[in-house]
Formats: structure tokens, sequence, C-alpha cells
């Protein structure tokens, strides 16, 4: 009875605008909020078999050095200059293959575009990255490999889409046996192939040391030569002594781990700055359905101040209103989440074609935010109404 006494002045105009005002920032703060927690793993998330402190460093090739022919290989001074400084805890050698190795798909649905691919093999002391030495014979059956996950999108975008093959994910990929060709030193041998894991952060397609060690001796035609590379167990990537000793030598972090957290950085930035956006836009629709409610309340003073001189509470006169604007708010929240869920499968679809290995995360976040919105905005409006019902008498 009180509500239908009350509702005759409402401005539908002003509600929607508080609505549309209201939605908007709410969704704006759900989709900052759901996108940074499925995006923050594909920067964050470190390989399973290689520790977070870990740094591969090369040479920093300049202009100069391709022009003169300079070797950027370490010498065996420089290695063990390495190995005397404070910070670094443990060094290994990258041993390279010094001969002619191609890769080929095995496969029936590869076959239309199956080809064979020159590569190069790589290792590093099994301290570092540790392979399961079972399979460790004068011959082996199988050879196990650690691919980039670069090599798996370069594929995905490149490689499929022109020949007309399936695109794959770490899981069907691991699934696929290679057959790896070796020639050198007047032999050639083939041997199957099989990936057992996927690396951010290894910009190479490793193999067992032990496996390097014999093919080197029976296919290359000449001894190793000083590594390119190292991989380095370092206490703290970004400190500073780190930092000033390879720029003082002119080394380089190939992995990119510095730049990594200040990618994290700034994209955290970047999602705080949208998410007070939305928290803006969202006390704007609260200033404006506050706004149209004293309008409303004005308009029935006389009608109000009755109602409450013949007995009603505050708190039962106040009440429609207080209904009304929690039932716009979980109209906005509702909406909001079902605006945020398609946002996200839209851009999930694009994650998981750049980053196939990467599982969507939960939405349990955004929700917990949107909920914790819409209960404050809730209950400040109960507040608010209450208040100004009651300064009538």
């Amino acid at each position: 009875m009180i509500w239908k006494l009350l509702r005759k002045h409402i401005s539908v105009p002003q509600l929607a605008g508080f609505v549309l005002a209201n939605l908007l920032g709410m969704i704006v703060v759900l989709i900052a909020v759901q996108f940074y927690y499925d995006v923050m793993p594909v920067f964050t998330a470190e390989d399973s078999f290689m520790k977070g402190n870990y740094v591969v460093l090369n040479k920093r090739i300049g202009t100069s050095s391709v022009m003169n022919g300079k070797d950027e290989t370490f010498t065996d001074d420089e290695i063990e200059e390495l190995q005397n400084q404070s910070f670094i805890t443990k060094l290994g050698r990258f041993t390279t293959s010094d001969y002619k190795v191609e890769l080929m798909v095995n496969g029936p649905e590869f076959s239309k575009g199956s080809q064979l691919m020159p590569i190069s093999l790589e290792s590093v002391p099994n301290e570092f990255v540790p392979f399961d030495s079972a399979g460790q014979a004068a011959r082996p059956d199988v050879i196990p490999i650690i691919l980039p996950r670069s090599y798996l999108a370069m594929y995905n975008f490149g490689i499929a889409p022109n020949k007309s093959l399936p695109k794959m994910n770490e899981g069907i990929a691991s699934m696929i046996d290679f057959t790896v060709i070796v020639h050198g030193n007047g032999k050639q041998d083939r041997f199957k192939g099989k990936i057992v894991g996927f690396s951010s952060r290894l910009n190479a397609v490793l193999v067992p040391e032990w496996f390097m060690r014999w093919s080197n001796s029976l296919y290359a035609p000449k001894e190793n030569t000083n590594p390119s590379r190292l991989i380095l167990e370092v206490g703290n990537p970004a400190d500073e002594n780190v930092v000033e000793f390879f720029e003082k030598n002119d080394y380089e972090v190939e992995d990119n781990t510095l730049e990594t957290e200040k990618t994290v950085y700034f994209l955290r930035t970047i999602i705080l700055l949208v998410m007070i956006v939305g928290l803006m836009i969202s006390l704007l629709s609260f200033y404006i359905l506050i706004l149209s409610i004293f309008l409303l309340v004005q308009k029935n003073s006389e009608k109000l101040e009755n109602l409450l001189l013949i007995g009603y509470t505050p708190m039962q006169v106040s009440r429609p209103y207080q209904l009304l604007t929690i039932g716009l708010n979980v109209i906005v929240f509702g909406v909001a989440v079902v605006v945020m869920l398609f946002v996200r499968k839209y851009y999930l679809d694009i994650i998981e074609v750049l980053f196939p290995q990467m599982d969507s995360g939960s939405i349990l976040p955004s929700l917990v935010i949107g909920a914790l919105l819409f209960l404050f905005v809730s209950c400040l409006n109960i507040i608010i109404i209450w208040r100004r019902i009651r300064s009538i008498l």
C-alpha cells in the first residue's frame, strides 16, 4: 500500500541512467579483474623442470662483432671468472650438436605437409634440466626432447594454416612421434623422438646430456668448441650486482627474466587504472541514484510526513525505495556477470591459440569483487535512504 502511494513520482529516465552507468562501471571492474587473473599466468608461469633463479647467459652481439667476425663464445678464463662470482651458485655449459640434424613428424594426418626440418640440438647438465636417465644406452631407441613453447606457437600460426595441418596443444604434441635423422662423420642414422616437455625460458631444442656426449663422439667431425651460452643459478636475477657485472662484461640474459618482471608490473598498473575508472563510473551512477531518490522523497515529502505521523516507522516508509535500489543492483550485477563471461570467452579463445598450454582460471575472483561492490553500494543506498526519510520529521 505504501509502495502504491509513493511510486507515482518515480522518474524512469533517471533510474535508467543509474542502471546504465552502474552497469558500465560494474562491467569494467569485472572484466579488468578477470582478465588479470586469466592473463597473469602467461607471464608468471614457470617451467616445472627449471627453477626460477636459473638464467641463460650469452654475449651481446653488436654490429662491430658481426663486421669483424668476433668470436662470441665463452673462453675458459671467462667461465672461471663467472664461477668465482659470489652471486653465482652454479654454472653449466650448453653443448651443441656438431652434426647435421633433421626432424620429421610421423602420422597420417601430417603426411600431406610432412617434410624434413633442419634443427640444432643442445643439452645442459642434468642438474639444471633433469631428464629421465632410464633410457640411457649405447645407442638409444628413443630421444627425449624438450621444445621451446615458441615453436608450438610458430607451428599453430605459421606452418599449420599454410599446409592445412591440424593445430595442436602441448598434450597432443606430446603424443606425436618424431623421426630424428642424424648425419655426420660419414654416418647417417634415424632415431625416434618423443617430446617430454615444453619450456618458456629456454630457446633451444634440448636433449639429454648423455645423448649429446654419445652422438657428438660418433657423428661430430671435430671436438666441441667453447660454449656460446651458459646456464647459471643466481641468488636473485634482479640483484644490482648481477646486472652491473653482466653490463660491464657485455653479457646478456637470454630468457628475459627482468623484462618479464617489467611486463608484469606494467600489466598490473594498467589493470589497476582500468579498475579505478570502473569504480569512478560506479560512484557516478551511485550519485545519480541518490539524487533521483532525494528528488522523489522531496516530491513525496508531504505524504511521507503524514505516514510517519500516523505511526509508520522510518524503516517501513523507506523500505520501498530500498527494495527498489537493491532490485536494480541485482539486475546490474547479473547482467554484468553475463557480459563479463561473454567477453572472457572471446579473449580466452585468442589466448588458447597463442598459449595452448595455459589453462583457463577461475571466475571466482571477479565474482567476489562484483559481490563486494554490490553489497557496498546496496548497504550505502539503504543507509542514505533511511537517513533521508528520518530527516523529514
